[in-house]
């Protein structure tokens, strides 16, 4: 399935949109963390 997705011509346009949702889990992810341990009173 993923090998016929970037054989054909939008596979890069769907490639860079998994990788921006990608990106943004991992942001989400992050500011939840640091907001986490800054609310946390045991440092």
């Amino acid at each position: 399935m993923m090998t016929s997705v970037c054989m054909s011509g939008g596979g890069m346009a769907l490639m860079g949109l998994f990788g921006l949702l990608v990106l943004a889990f991992i942001a989400l992810g992050v500011a939840a963390l640091i907001k986490y341990l800054f609310s946390s009173p045991r440092l």
